[in-house]
């Protein structure tokens, strides 16, 4: 070959060579993690469910404030390190709203292949205030669950079961989304609720991921003893007024704990969360965050993509006390009951509820109110 020659056809190998891997990087960038929701997009609009509509409506409003999507990866990873540098973008070069449906799976292996959703929250992450809104669902809603009645003639149960049955373990489900998807579904025919993505983490990863960012300080109110009048109470689960510092099993202990009633669950759970949050937005949380991700990515059970975890970790480091806000629905909404469950021939506590009040509810959550 001629030496002139050589030259300009090393060069455009190289080229094409970068061009294939910057192609690889940006599929894997964009890849979710786990099983897609799929969650059809005509049906919920046609029945005229009103949260689902608002919910539509949100993840379309980049239609109406054009955010222009990064066309390489290097394009990427500059709009992430750079919040929105246009007053059309939204910071972190995200959606206008993102929605994620948060589960915490009782699940005691490492497979998600089995486990109740333990607890349930829905998360909207709006990308242009910035702001974020964490509501907790409870579990125990007694609710129609579609999809796998023709295989196990299952049609209801309680909400935290439609994850239990959703998941390969059991081979009820044969739907997108596996656990999540089913949950996601359930939600969404029951209470209009619609969700973009899903993460579920279970107990012994949550475990692992305080530990991992060196624990947690819970700020205490007023006295909380986890040993719930046991005999032999453990001192190590008695929490006085003021700060306290959980490794991850303590802090495990305290989201599960539900004495005296199912609701505060949800309430000492939004103290380990803020914890969590405060711990994560400290300096010295900074030396444990390679960790942090590495027990993440691997771990839990999700469909964002490295590119949306990457988005939602810019758009964390702009999150305070101030524009995070943990809301729940009134107590008294809720009816409980015991409710005769067919596939585990016992009678079950439920919660019921008005479901015109609770989609209502859902609506304002969805645009980014509450009452």
């Amino acid at each position: 070959m001629h030496k002139k020659y050589f030259i300009p056809i090393v060069i455009l190998e190289v080229i094409i060579g970068l061009s294939a891997l910057a192609y690889i990087a940006s599929a894997f960038w964009n890849r979710p993690l786990g099983p897609s929701l799929d969650l059809p997009v005509a049906a919920s609009a046609q029945e005229g469910n009103p949260a689902s509509s608002a919910s539509s409506q949100a993840g379309n409003d980049s239609a109406a404030v054009p955010t222009p999507k990064p066309k390489t990866l290097i394009d990427q990873i500059a709009a992430l390190l750079n919040p929105a540098t246009s007053e059309n973008e939204t910071l972190c070069g995200g959606p206008a709203v993102m929605t994620i449906l948060l589960v915490g799976s009782d699940e005691r292996a490492d497979d998600y292949l089995y486990g109740l959703a333990d607890s349930i929250r829905v998360v909207r992450i709006d990308f242009n205030a910035p702001k974020i809104m964490i509501l907790d669902i409870p579990r125990d809603l007694w609710v129609e669950i579609p999809d796998i009645a023709e295989h196990y003639g299952i049609d209801h149960g309680k909400l935290n079961q439609a994850y239990f049955f959703g998941n390969p373990g059991m081979g009820y489900y044969d739907g997108p989304g596996e656990g999540p998807g089913l949950l996601a579904r359930t939600l969404e025919l029951n209470y209009g609720l619609r969700v973009d993505h899903y993460l579920a983490v279970d107990m012994q990863t949550f475990v692992r991921i305080i530990d991992a960012i060196g624990g947690i300080d819970v700020q205490v109110a007023s006295k909380i003893d986890l040993n719930e009048q046991q005999d032999g109470a453990n001192p190590e689960y008695v929490y006085e007024p003021g700060t306290h510092h959980l490794n991850g099993t303590q802090a495990l202990k305290l989201a599960m704990n539900r004495y005296p009633t199912i609701f505060q669950r949800a309430r000492y759970q939004n103290i380990v969360l803020r914890a969590i949050q405060e711990k994560l937005l400290t300096p010295s949380s900074i030396p444990h965050i390679p960790e942090f991700i590495s027990e993440f990515s691997r771990s839990v059970q999700t469909d964002l993509s490295p590119n949306d975890i990457n988005k939602l970790v810019c758009i964390s480091k702009t999150l305070t006390k101030e524009n995070t806000d943990f809301v729940a629905f009134p107590d008294d909404m809720f009816t409980g009951g015991h409710t005769f469950d067919p596939y585990r021939q016992v009678n079950t506590y439920t919660l019921s509820v008005d479901n015109t009040l609770m989609r209502s509810y859902l609506t304002d959550f969805i645009n980014g109110t509450w009452r």
